[in-house]
């Protein structure tokens, strides 16, 4: 049975290994050779320099000399907190503004809610001493006797949690709609104050349908022109372009060969680097690299010459997907947000993403097969999801050492050494999920990829989306599924490990927020 010592190796732990993290980002960011990574906002503005430029000692343009600093080297947390929201706008962005305020709202709805159930659930939970006759009956914790399973059956006791559920309810339901009216405010505000981007008169077209006789783009041009006459300005094509793609892409791998190269050149100008001419220049002819470098580049551009006129010349190469340029921000909001034929497949618009935020491999993808898609990747996400269950179970199996000393004796003797039992149950659970946890997020991206989103920042809110039911299902179902299936599965009272294992998930969870 797990006890109060599990739960406090576990916070221990972890508490360590956040401080231990802080000291080391605190130590490196005062570094001069980590100047630009924590800093790169004010390379990008001109308001920093990098102050390797004005140390001349070798030793100190890696490592900071000056020891006065190492004894301020948490000076920065103050200036943090001091930053108004405005000034965290300027520096970083809506975006993380928005961040750091989920924080502050979680510590309006937790604190409160913390402060009630300290001093009203647990004096009524455990006053109630329901598990102190079923103690022999029933596997019972310190925990247990806290919760509401301490309370008697029928009792009037239980009015008082549901009078505080209500409560909880209408507290939190307040606290989240006026942050949805302040961020709201602030949203319109900083679109306000911004000035006009290309996006906001931009929408894209997909699934544009074939007419014979004519193009693609003169078929956008007559529909647009006649639909929307005052303020439809023009339109960009786009082009089936992969395989230039490819070619720009090894180009830029030879371009930065061939800088290396020319570097290593100027500091050895006595010595000519050279090259093999072979697989992987493994083996082959000896040449000049700089030269033989810039006869590849030729060569390549002649080849991405000729691709880039069958492009344009190839009416093939064109896909029924256009970028549409409004004169107004109505217009083009009118355009994005109506149906533009009776067929609902046919003429398809939506607001067109940021040039640097569009995905471009997903722009090919024909409109038809994105329905497919979607059911395909939904029963794959199911099926992720359930095989999960698998590691999910395993882990949650640790949690439950005394359900695993009876399907696994022979380990019992090394499971009852008091420290090893403590690290089992109040750590390692959460740290194994968390590493079968980091994979997911990479394969789910996968997965939404297929969907055929074309705006990469949808796919990361898609990603999200299903990350967050991936965790619902699998850590907070699973475990406890999972945990009840190693002790009795007629008394859900006979779990628990579980408030052990999701106190180690927060704490982990916790310990993986930025900094900064």
């Amino acid at each position: 049975m797990a006890t109060l010592t599990d739960i406090g190796v576990s916070a221990a732990i972890n508490i360590l290994t956040a401080f231990a993290f802080l000291l080391a980002f605190a130590f490196l960011r005062i570094q001069p050779i980590n100047d630009r990574i924590y800093f790169p906002k004010w390379y990008i503005s001109e308001g920093r320099t990098s102050p390797r430029k004005s140390i001349h000692n070798f030793v100190g343009k890696f490592v900071n000399l000056n020891f006065r600093t190492y004894l301020q080297f948490l000076d920065w947390m103050p200036q943090a907190l001091r930053m108004s929201e405005d000034d965290i706008i300027n520096h970083a962005g809506l975006d993380s503004a928005v961040f750091l305020r989920i924080y502050i709202i979680g510590l309006k709805i937790f604190v409160p809610v913390t402060v009630v159930a300290l001093l009203v659930l647990i004096p009524v939970n455990a006053w109630s001493g329901i598990l102190f006759f079923l103690k022999k009956e029933l596997v019972v914790s310190n925990i247990d006797k806290l919760s509401i399973s301490n309370v008697p059956p029928q009792s009037i006791r239980f009015f008082v949690h549901i009078a505080l559920e209500y409560l909880i309810t209408v507290w939190v339901c307040f606290l989240l709609y006026k942050e949805y009216s302040n961020i709201s405010t602030m949203r319109l505000h900083f679109f306000a104050s911004q000035g006009r981007r290309v996006e906001q008169f931009t929408v894209v077209v997909r699934n544009v349908p074939h007419t014979d006789g004519c193009s693609v783009a003169d078929s956008i041009d007559n529909f647009f022109k006649k639909n929307h006459p005052h303020h439809y300005i023009g339109h960009q094509a786009v082009y089936d372009a992969n395989k230039f793609t490819r070619l720009m892409r090894k180009r830029d791998r030879l371009q930065n060969g061939l800088d290396y190269y020319q570097v290593e050149s100027e500091k050895h100008p006595n010595k000519k680097p050279t090259i093999k001419t072979g697989f992987c220049n493994l083996w082959g002819r000896k040449v000049d690299a700089v030269e033989c470098y810039r006869h590849m580049i030729a060569e390549l551009d002649k080849i991405m010459t000729l691709e880039r006129q069958k492009l344009i010349k190839d009416p093939k190469c064109i896909l029924p997907v256009a970028f549409l340029l409004f004169n107004s921000r109505w217009g083009a909001s009118v355009c994005a947000q109506t149906h533009q034929s009776k067929n609902p497949t046919l003429w398809l618009t939506g607001w067109a993403p940021e040039p640097r935020d569009v995905y471009w491999q997903n722009l090919s993808i024909p409109v038809f097969s994105l329905g497919i898609r979607k059911l395909i990747v939904s029963l794959f996400m199911f099926a992720l999801i359930l095989f999960y269950m698998i590691p999910i179970a395993f882990v949650q199996s640790l949690a439950n050492l005394e359900g695993l000393e009876r399907v696994v004796p022979f380990l019992r003797p090394v499971i009852e050494l008091r420290y090893i039992k403590s690290f089992l149950q109040g750590f390692l659970p959460g740290l194994a999920l968390k590493l079968f946890l980091y994979i997911a997020p990479a394969i789910l991206m996968i997965m939404t990829k297929v969907e055929g989103y074309i705006a990469l920042s949808t796919l990361e809110q898609k990603t999200a989306s299903k990350y967050y039911y991936f965790m619902l299902v699998n850590v907070f179902l699973g475990s406890i599924v999972t945990g009840a299936a190693f002790e009795q599965l007629n008394s859900f009272l006979r779990e628990p490990p579980a408030e052990y294992f999701f106190f180690t998930i927060v704490t982990l969870a916790l310990s993986d927020c930025p900094c900064s």
